[in-house]
């Protein structure tokens, strides 16, 4: 039987667990390229041969997806399997259109193709876009269960954006091995604010080989939690799933990819941020998931901001820096720093476009809309250098660090700068605290003595 050509079209992440789960040891298919969106200098690797397994004694070739339709053609590919998140249906289709008018099929794979089966209960974490609060609300979940005496190891969706065979399975459990395994600044954004709470985190790539890693982990473990990546569905099969959502983009909850997917499987639904957002943009929300998703448990949260020294915003000239994802392709238009800015009485919120350099300024022209704010973009040496250098050139009395980890720990800042915390507080009833009690009991777990 002759065996299809596919390419698997992703942003190193979904697509190569996609390969892993599906392809890597099917012989109907031959997979002949990956290719890449979303994340700088992924384009021109290879997914090695130590994880593409005995089908692919080379590995595979990443291309950029600009190359798409010459690799259809000159390759004679059957099949395309879309595998990245966070993408406006509009998207998704013109890249369908593409794909169909180069001659080949379009196929986007789903949860029962994809997860896996785990040993543990699972409790995911998802969102309809980037930056709705998924990992505030991973730690608050592990925070309340730890509380009741119960082992939680998360797992984290993938972000290997390094050397691929060595990041096969990373466990985090102190924040030295941030550095042990060359994490960028988006990576040790979603690891750092677990491993300083005491709990351990997986990531990597081959997340068959982690999940069964996590299960057996040194400190235990009785259930594992899904922090999930951009607003992708989990990974894992769910017994609990709770997805996140951002009334300050009111709508985008039933217009991306694969977003409206998480929210119609969520058994619990968080609308974050109420305390920032306008009442009307929450109905927004609350009517969504009233159309698309009734029987699932509505939960209302905010994120309040804390940060140590008012006395740097107040009244002064301030850079803020917020999550870089989160601005680009996540498109927010406020984040933490902002409100911070704002609450505390900033004269102005400095524009940092005049100051940026390399990298920075070509990230802004990919993304004009992020506007007055700069996105803490760290996936290289070239990328944090380019940050550092562009913070420092910027002319403004302090710098407002809207960011989950100190940045001050891997670039030189040299002008005054104060951080911005928060966590996810949910308002009201039902809250985190009964839903989990309801699943300790449904699952048997057994608490332990403190």
């Amino acid at each position: 039987m002759k065996r299809k050509n596919i390419i698997i079209i992703g942003a190193a992440g979904r697509d190569f667990h996609n390969f892993n789960t599906c392809y890597r040891y099917n012989e109907n298919y031959n997979v002949v390229a990956f290719t890449a969106a979303q994340i700088p200098d992924i384009d021109g690797r290879r997914y090695p041969k130590d994880l593409a397994g005995r089908l692919y004694p080379k590995g595979i070739p990443i291309f950029s997806e600009e190359d798409l339709p010459e690799l259809i053609k000159k390759h004679k590919v059957d099949e395309c399997i879309f595998s990245y998140s966070d993408v406006t249906y509009q998207k998704v289709m013109s890249v369908s259109a593409i794909v169909n008018a180069a001659g080949a099929d379009f196929v986007i794979l789903g949860p029962s193709s994809t997860m896996l089966k785990s040993t543990k209960p699972v409790i995911s974490v998802g969102a309809i876009r980037t930056g709705c609060g998924k990992s505030q609300t991973s730690r608050r979940i592990i925070e309340i269960l730890m509380s009741k005496g119960l082992k939680v190891v998360a797992v984290r969706h993938p972000m290997p954006y390094g050397n691929l065979s060595a990041q096969k399975v990373q466990r985090f459990a102190r924040i030295g091995d941030l550095e042990k395994h060359n994490c960028t600044i988006e990576e040790m954004e979603e690891y750092e604010p677990h491993v300083v709470r005491g709990n351990v985190i997986y990531a990597g790539v081959d997340y068959e080989a982690i999940l069964r890693a996590a299960e057996k982990d040194p400190s235990g473990c009785d259930i594992i939690l899904w922090d999930g990546g951009n607003n992708d569905f989990p990974f894992y099969r769910t017994d609990l799933m709770v997805t996140v959502t951002d009334p300050h983009r009111a709508g985008h909850e039933l217009r991306y990819y694969p977003g409206e997917v998480t929210l119609r499987l969520a058994d619990v639904v968080i609308i974050n941020k109420i305390d920032s957002a306008d009442p009307d943009l929450i109905q927004i929300v609350r009517e969504s998931i009233a159309k698309v998703n009734p029987k699932a448990v509505v939960i209302d949260g905010a994120s309040p901001i804390k940060v140590d020294n008012t006395s740097l915003i107040r009244g002064k000239k301030v850079l803020v820096v917020e999550d870089g994802p989160t601005l680009t392709h996540g498109e927010m238009k406020i984040g933490a720093g902002t409100v911070a800015a704002r609450k505390f009485g900033a004269a102005e919120i400095v524009d940092p476009r005049p100051f940026t350099v390399g990298k920075l300024t070509e990230t802004f022209r990919l993304y004009p809309e992020i506007g007055t704010l700069l996105p803490a973009m760290g996936y290289g040496k070239q990328q944090l250098l380019d940050l550092e250098k562009t913070i420092n050139n910027t002319k403004c009395d302090s710098v407002i660090i809207a960011t989950p980890i100190d940045l001050n720990r891997i670039i030189k800042i040299r002008k005054p700068n104060i951080r911005v915390y928060y966590d996810l507080q949910e308002i009201g009833d039902p809250d985190l605290s009964q839903v989990l009690d309801e699943f300790i009991v449904k699952h048997k777990l057994v608490r332990k003595k403190k």
